[in-house]
């Protein structure tokens, strides 16, 4: 009978194995350097929405890492993956963590730089 209950919460943990997100297209076309502008403004300002600063530095080194990297960030972190493209996750104390898909991936409508 117990056995139900440990499978339900083995499912809950950080055992989701990261993924890169699906393709997605930003409002407008967006040039590399936009895209790393809004990328650092979201990362300067990540504290101020709740949570820990070091998880928030996890993430971050996970976003900009490859998978295999990412998953053992996270892992490590003990960051709780509730979304396997990172867009939502928790930390040990239950702080919700939600990171736009522009900061985890480039958008399919990327213009170049002029």
């Amino acid at each position: 009978m117990g056995c139900a209950g440990s499978t339900q919460s083995q499912g809950e943990g950080s055992v989701k194995k990261i993924r890169k997100p699906k393709p997605w297209k930003h409002t407008q076309p967006i040039t590399k350097a936009e895209l790393m502008k809004l990328r650092e403004e979201f990362w300067d300002t990540s504290p101020h929405y709740g949570g820990r600063k070091e998880i928030w530095d996890a993430l971050r080194a996970a976003a900009e890492a490859d998978i295999s990297l990412a998953q053992a960030i996270v892992d490590s972190a003990g960051v709780i993956v509730q979304n396997n493209d990172l867009t939502v996750c928790y930390d040990e104390r239950g702080a919700k963590y939600e990171l736009p898909k522009y900061v985890l991936s480039e958008p399919t409508n990327m213009v170049e730089d002029n």
